[in-house]
């Protein structure tokens, strides 16, 4: 783009995102990295239309474009990407957190609190994510835990993630939270004092054949894709549960819009009841869920 005003840049945006069939960004990563770029509030894009970009804001912003329409999300431009109403870093060794994973998150802190409080006991209950990534889900699960006693482990196989969730946490000020690299389960000790009352992931669960991988380049596909058409990693996880949960506690996995009578299954035959999947925004199988 060789426009230089906010307004010039605004109509180009228009332009380029109505119509153009080989484009699919949405104009509100335009219009964030835009933002982004001049350091701006987004009333500024109203009030100031005729501000003009320096000549490095505005290469700083094609650049960006340029990268966006090569398949790079906008949240690894910004380095940044909000969920369950915090903030969260990114970076090409972590997924982009997504809307529908909130789901997730709510769902368990339904279970929770629909659960009897345990009087005179004050040994803190535990909950195990696996495959942290960003920490968005471990995070925002101990956020909204902080004032209950709970302790969450999130674990995850890449070092380089966990570095971004241990600062995830930091930065939204979460404590009540340890972090441990593992290969799903393998570093967990399964002694009575360790088990959890709460398990949740979001493993990679996409078919490896699909051809939508084929959009996600920018992502590590290793946390994305799975064998067995994405069921080989929810399979172990959901068959390794029941040695690491309290009796009574709670499974909750994402995955797949077309996976849910196959999770819900693989809960069943590995001894689970209360299993039931909840849709998430879209009316799409998104969350399976049950009791031990």
């Amino acid at each position: 783009m060789t426009a230089s005003t906010i307004r010039q840049i605004k109509h180009n945006i228009q332009q380029l995102t109505n119509g153009d069939a080989n484009n699919p960004l949405p104009s509100f990563w335009l219009t964030d990295w835009l933002l982004h770029v001049i350091n701006k509030p987004a009333i500024f894009l109203i009030t100031d239309e005729d501000y003009q970009l320096s000549d490095s804001e505005l290469e700083q912003f094609n650049a960006g474009v340029a990268k966006m329409k090569q398949g790079t999300p906008l949240a690894y431009l910004t380095g940044r990407q909000e969920f369950w109403s915090l903030n969260f870093t990114v970076n090409e060794h972590t997924l982009i957190p997504r809307p529908d994973t909130e789901v997730l998150v709510e769902q368990v802190l339904n279970w929770i609190q629909s659960q009897p409080k345990s009087v005179g006991n004050n040994k803190p209950k535990r909950l195990l994510d696996l495959g942290t990534g960003s920490g968005c889900i471990a995070i925002s699960l101990a956020h909204e835990l902080k004032s209950d006693n709970w302790q969450t482990v999130a674990v995850d196989l890449s070092q380089e993630a966990l570095k971004i969730a241990k600062h995830n946490a930091a930065i939204n000020d979460v404590s009540n939270i340890e972090f441990l690299q593992s290969s799903w389960y393998d570093e967990l000790p399964t002694q009575d004092e360790q088990l959890f009352d709460v398990i949740v992931s979001n493993p990679p669960y996409i078919d490896e054949e699909d051809e939508h991988l084929a959009r996600l380049i920018a992502e590590p596909i290793s946390a994305l894709s799975a064998p067995n058409h994405g069921l080989a990693d929810i399979e172990y996880i959901v068959q390794q549960a029941p040695q690491y949960l309290l009796k009574g506690g709670l499974l909750a996995i994402e995955h797949g819009f077309d996976q849910g009578a196959a999770v819900r299954q693989l809960f069943l035959d590995n001894g689970f009841n209360a299993v039931h999947t909840v849709q998430d925004l879209g009316g799409n199988d998104r969350v399976t869920l049950g009791q031990i």
